[in-house]
């Protein structure tokens, strides 16, 4: 379980409401470790998730895929209103490139 633990995505942050920094992982959102440096609070959420993955495991529930181990299309729908997608197509027309080209650009910001 280690091993697949390394795989998820962390993230240390401080947190002015409780004045320590905060270990975070983003497949399980509502964890957290709060601990008064940045590696212990890394070390914690990683012990946390240890913990939480081998009880869900022993309980049968359905354990997160790492995004890292995910693999993606490359491809979504996005729903924007008509008057966006007309200033995108402009954009693009103007530009001399695909609307994609356009939207992919601006997402990647």
């Amino acid at each position: 379980m280690a091993q697949q633990n390394d795989k998820y995505t962390y993230r240390v942050t401080w947190s002015e409401d409780d004045n320590e920094y905060v270990g975070l992982c983003a497949e399980i959102p509502s964890l957290s470790w709060l601990a008064d440096t940045q590696d212990k609070a890394l070390k914690g959420i990683r012990k946390l998730m240890t913990d939480v993955l081998l009880d869900m495991g022993i309980n049968g529930e359905i354990i997160p895929e790492p995004f890292a181990c995910k693999h993606y299309s490359g491809k979504f729908m996005v729903r924007v209103p008509p008057d966006v997608h007309r200033k995108l197509a402009i954009q693009a027309a103007e530009a001399g490139v695909s609307l994609n080209r356009i939207a992919s650009s601006k997402l990647s910001l």
